[in-house]
Parts: structure tokens; C-alpha cells; sequence
């Protein structure tokens, strides 16, 4: 009996362990899964990188890092930027914009609008070498706005009421308790008319428009990508193929390498489908804020 103990010991030894840490198991095979290199392709670096700017804009960390790492990266000869967003804050959008800029200095960087480029995200959008407008696309919406709710009647019907305690007379401008005075409407138009007078001048300067015509081209229109091609929005309708083969031609690399998507990013994605469903956000609704 001892002996056929003995004899077994290693395979019983290993069924123990298999049953002790299946789990662990389990998440290291998970891990090896979503990262190892599929082929030898894959361990060459690519010598073309495509970013995604999609959903509202807001918190772009991660848009501006890609961004800045292919710019520095000496084997990526070309940038394409795939914008498919309705805008969002102002501020994350120029900081887009201009980091779009410093890597055009080192190499081309081409635009596809594949869905909805408006607003913010064209705003990020300006200082590429192209522009390529899906035909289906929505472009344009160069306009600001901010706005916000009178909840006065709903706290006054369930006994709510607000109180403060501030110094200047506009510290309370957009304030969500009362109907917003005059007074506080001019303040807020004020930080409106500058901020859109600063983004006709960005797009008028980066598209080589004639910013006394900016009531054609800006003014909060919505373009076909047909249209905003007659008033200089976007430089040339196409599909994604077309865009990444004129990134090509003007990187001049000869055997067309792109990056893939982080495999970790891949597969959160694949489990997180109904939220960025639910982010897609109807074009109208949202601009530059």
C-alpha cells in the first residue's frame, strides 16, 4: 500500500495543488491570455498610431498621454486621431487641440471624423494636416453654452430652502435655486461671447478661414460632412480606409505597421458594451461648455 502511495505521490501531489489554487489558476491563464502576443508580429513596433477620441470630452489624461507618446516616439511616423464625440468642457478640448499641434511639428497627424465631430471634439480637432469626414457624418456645432436648472418651484413645493453666505456681488451667478437675474445673465454672457470669440479665432486660424465670415461656418451650424466641406470645415469625405492610406502617404512608411488596442482595454470592452451604449450621446444635445 505504501508503495503505491509512493508510486501515485506526484500525481496526487498535483491534483491537491490543482484544487488549492484553481482560482489563481484561472486569473493567471485570464492574464496571460489578454496579454501575451498572439505572433511574432506583434513584438514589432508599429510605425503608425491610431488614437480614439470618443464620447463626451471631459477627462482626457489618457487621450493626452497617447497623444504625446506617439509624438516622442521615434518609430511612429503618423498620428490618426478617429473622433467620433459631441464635444464637452472647453478647457480638456483646447488642451486636446494643442497637443494635436506639438505633434504636428514632428510628424503628420490626420483626422477621420468617423461619426460626429462637433463642437469640443472638432475644437481638438483643428490643427491636423487633414480633416476626413466620414459622408455620414455630423460636423460643425462651433458655438458655446451653458445652462442650468430653476429648481425654485420644486423646493419651494417640498420645503426646501436654500441659504448662503458670500462676498461679491456675482459669487452666486448659475446658482440653481432662482431664476437668474439680469444682471447675472450679462456676467454669464460675458464668459460665453469671450470663449467663443477665442474658439472662431483658434478654428479660423487653423483652417485658414476668413474670420469675418464666421456666421457661414461657425454660429452653432450643423453640417453633412458634404457641407462643411463647402465651407472649409474638413478638407475630404472618405472611410476609414482612405484616411489611414493618406496618413500613409504622408508618413511615407512603406510597410504600414498600426498599433492594437491594449488587450486589457479589448476585453473591459467587450464586458462594458451596454455603458458606452449608453454614453453615445444624440448630437443636438450636447456642445462646447
Amino acid at each position: 500500500m505504501q508503495f503505491i502511495k509512493k508510486l501515485f505521490s506526484p500525481i496526487l501531489f498535483t491534483m491537491k495543488f490543482i484544487q488549492e489554487h484553481f482560482k489563481a489558476m484561472i486569473f493567471v491563464l485570464i492574464l496571460f491570455l489578454i496579454f501575451a502576443p498572439q505572433s511574432k508580429e506583434d513584438l514589432k513596433p508599429n510605425n503608425l498610431e491610431q488614437i480614439n477620441l470618443v464620447g463626451p470630452i471631459m477627462e482626457v489624461s489618457e487621450v493626452l498621454k497617447q497623444i504625446d507618446d506617439a509624438a516622442a516616439n521615434h518609430f511612429v511616423k503618423g498620428i490618426l486621431l478617429n473622433v467620433d464625440s459631441p464635444g464637452g468642457a472647453v478647457a480638456p478640448s483646447i488642451e486636446i487641440a494643442y497637443a494635436i499641434k506639438r505633434a504636428r511639428e514632428s510628424k503628420p497627424v490626420i483626422v477621420y471624423a468617423s461619426g460626429t465631430i462637433a463642437s469640443g471634439s472638432y475644437y481638438a480637432s483643428i490643427w491636423a494636416d487633414e480633416i476626413i469626414a466620414n459622408p455620414g457624418s455630423m460636423v460643425g456645432s462651433i458655438g458655446v453654452i451653458m445652462q442650468g436648472a430653476d429648481v425654485s418651484e420644486l423646493m419651494s413645493k417640498i420645503g426646501i430652502k436654500s441659504q448662503s453666505v458670500q462676498a461679491g456681488k456675482y459669487k452666486k451667478v448659475g446658482a440653481s435655486d432662482r431664476e437668474w437675474t439680469e444682471y447675472e445673465k450679462n456676467e454669464l454672457n460675458k464668459v460665453i461671447q469671450g470663449t467663443y470669440e477665442l474658439f472662431t479665432k483658434d478654428v479660423a486660424d487653423a483652417r485658414g478661414l476668413d474670420i469675418n465670415k464666421r456666421d457661414f461656418y461657425a454660429n452653432a451650424h450643423i453640417f453633412t460632412a458634404s457641407q462643411a466641406k463647402e465651407v472649409g470645415l474638413v478638407d475630404t469625405l472618405g472611410v476609414s480606409f482612405d484616411a489611414k492610406k493618406r496618413l500613409i502617404e504622408l508618413s511615407g512608411v512603406t510597410t504600414p505597421q498600426w498599433n492594437e488596442e491594449n488587450r486589457f482595454d479589448k476585453f473591459m470592452k467587450k464586458i462594458s458594451t451596454q455603458t458606452a451604449i449608453t454614453l453615445h450621446t444624440y448630437f443636438p444635445t450636447l456642445s462646447l461648455r
